[in-house]
């Protein structure tokens, strides 16, 4: 059986209550080079976001979690995007917004449910992530989760004045 739950946190969808969490994230400018933010969000562009938000994803070809904790304070988010039924493959992405819950299992343990839930019931063959060459946090989390880097996107995002290389990395189910 299928569970979004783990041991310390479980992920949900995204609901209208979650807008001043979604405000506050997506205004972060210091995760504007991760996410291609380039300007700020409006409440009011969020809230008609939260509305379209019920589409499953093969319509929005995007899903959205939201990291909860056990007192059901959201910490982060999942996203699977460019979701792909022909080719059985779809992107990840992870934040946990609150630093201090950061490099303590959290990030891995989202993975974990997500990549079961992206292969068990939405029967992808292949995960994928995008991640900056100079993140390593991210990039331990990923091959600590069995996912392999296998491409160099040179020079792929222009962030205070510098290029900076990405780093593909996947996830095959066999």
């Amino acid at each position: 059986m299928l569970k979004l739950k783990g041991e310390r946190i479980y992920l949900r969808a995204i609901e209208p209550n979650d807008l001043d969490f979604l405000y506050q994230l997506e205004n972060d400018t210091g995760i504007w080079e991760i996410s291609g933010t380039m300007v700020p969000y409006a409440k009011h562009i969020l809230e008609l976001y939260l509305q379209n938000a019920y589409k499953d994803i093969y319509e929005a070809k995007q899903l959205r979690l939201c990291i909860c904790d056990t007192e059901d304070n959201v910490i982060g988010l999942v996203d699977l995007f460019d979701f792909d039924p022909t080719n059985r493959k779809v992107g990840l992405g992870i934040i946990v917004s609150e630093k201090k819950k950061r490099n303590k299992g959290i990030g891995a343990e989202a993975l974990e449910l997500v990549c079961s839930y992206a292969f068990s019931v939405l029967h992808m063959h292949q995960i994928y992530a995008n991640v900056l060459e100079d993140n390593e946090a991210s990039k331990h989390l990923f091959k600590k989760l069995g996912f392999v880097a296998v491409g160099i996107k040179k020079d792929w995002i222009f962030a205070n004045g510098n290029f900076k290389d990405e780093i593909l990395y996947q996830k095959i189910n066999n």
